[in-house]
């Protein structure tokens, strides 16, 4: 599987940027099939936990570090127990990013990139896009 989220086009199912489609898959050919030390992913969402009224998300495929394309990241939510998400406020802190929204003082669930045509710009260092997700509900 490869990520194409920064690149499709809402009104067309097949990206237009084969190339990079194909790069993409390439990577992930290389690093699973071939075993070579090349990172093939973008950051996929591994684990959470709270701290006071933020939420720090940490992710596998980092690649040294996470980067946004753009001054703010974009594309994050969350939700306290009631399941009502609201737009977060999201920052890099190395390889975590920490959400909150003072709406929501007590957070238990967050997600990325959760609609039909999200603004997502979270990166690894290795220019590959974060997967969407959403973590589970407590």
């Amino acid at each position: 599987m490869a990520v194409t989220i920064d690149i499709g086009d809402p009104d067309n199912i097949h990206p237009t940027n084969k190339q990079e489609v194909g790069f993409r898959l390439a990577l992930a050919a290389r690093a699973m099939v071939y075993r070579e030390p090349v990172e093939f992913s973008g950051p996929l969402y591994r684990s959470m936990i709270r701290e006071g009224s933020s939420l720090r998300l940490y992710f596998e495929h980092v690649d040294g570090g996470l980067v946004t394309r753009g001054n703010q990241l974009q594309g994050f939510e969350i939700a306290a127990a009631d399941g009502n998400f609201v737009p977060a406020k999201a920052d890099i802190d190395g390889v975590a990013v920490t959400l909150s929204n003072p709406s929501v003082p007590l957070p238990t669930q967050a997600r990325y990139g959760w609609s039909g045509d999200p603004v997502c710009n979270l990166f690894n260092k290795s220019g590959l896009p974060a997967s969407p997700f959403r973590t589970s509900r407590p």
